[in-house]
């Protein structure tokens, strides 16, 4: 457990890790063992099609999980990740649409989350067509890795925000290869109880949460002034549906900054960047 720069407790956790009961290189007990030693309270093992029961490997907290990826006659891709379920989702298959996975999910209490929206190239329209998303991912570590030029899923989050879906916005590995670059690369610091799945659920239901590469982020609201309040970083944003304006600051180790919407804006959100070129994202907060 950390205490952020408020004074208030957080968990480290990562939500979307494969093992080797799917696609990972290595075993459940590995895996546990590289998360424990890069500081993680909790991770998520979410085997494709293979749901992971909760429970404790070595001290860590394991949450349960799957993800389910289909793909739909057009050949529209979605990974969806059940996270924090009470019970397996049943009756599932790849001919299965996303609004039956999310219904499946839901059904057992659990997170219904869109995964790597930008590496699936899903588009906003799309997206807006299936209700029921609990919040997505902003950044895949392994989307990064080989396998595309797509972990940013930034734009479309914003494109989405715009239409007035504000999802809570996850960083996760997505670990697959187990190398630097897809363990303990992204992860979420909640405000919860690791090892208790509703405690979990709730933090990020009220977003409160922020997901990070490292750096800490928050994002609050005092009337018409928007204030990012950081640990030491080289740049701060605010973003939102506009294109441009004033609105980024840069310097060496800047810790705070503030920014007044545009009458335009729908939502504001933030990410920072620090000296190693890590990143961390807010929340989004709605404006209209």
């Amino acid at each position: 457990m950390y205490t952020d720069i408020f004074g208030k407790t957080r968990a480290k956790i990562g939500l979307h890790t494969h093992t080797n009961i799917s696609d990972g290189r290595v075993s459940p007990e590995e895996s546990a063992k590289m998360y424990k030693e890069k500081g993680y309270d909790a991770i998520a093992i979410t085997d494709h099609w293979k749901y992971g029961e909760q429970k404790t490997i070595d001290g860590l907290y394991i949450l349960p999980g799957v993800e389910y990826d289909i793909a739909t006659p057009e050949f529209k891709i979605y990974h969806i990740v059940c996270a924090c379920a009470d019970s397996e989702p049943a009756g599932l298959t790849r001919q299965s649409t996303p609004e039956q996975i999310i219904e499946a999910i839901h059904s057992c209490n659990g997170l219904a989350v869109l995964a790597h929206p930008a590496w699936s190239l899903n588009a906003p329209d799309d997206i807006m067509a299936i209700e029921g998303f609990d919040a997505t991912e902003i950044y895949n570590s392994v989307s990064d890795v080989g396998m595309s030029f797509r972990p940013d899923s930034s734009v479309i989050v914003d494109m989405l925000g715009y239409r007035g879906r504000l999802y809570p916005l996850l960083a996760t590995d997505d670990t697959h290869c187990y190398d630097e670059r897809d363990v303990g690369v992204s992860f979420i610091m909640a405000e919860c109880d690791p090892s208790d799945l509703n405690s979990v659920k709730s933090a990020i239901k009220e977003h409160r949460f922020y997901a990070s590469q490292g750096p800490e982020i928050h994002l609050s609201r005092n009337g018409d002034v928007f204030r990012v309040d950081c640990s030491p970083v080289s740049k701060i944003a605010f973003a939102s549906n506009q294109p441009w304006c004033p609105r980024v600051f840069t310097g060496d180790g800047i810790t705070s900054a503030e920014y007044k919407p545009l009458e335009t804006e729908r939502f504001i959100r933030a990410f920072v960047v620090d000296e190693n070129g890590k990143y961390a994202w807010s929340n989004m907060i709605p404006l209209k």
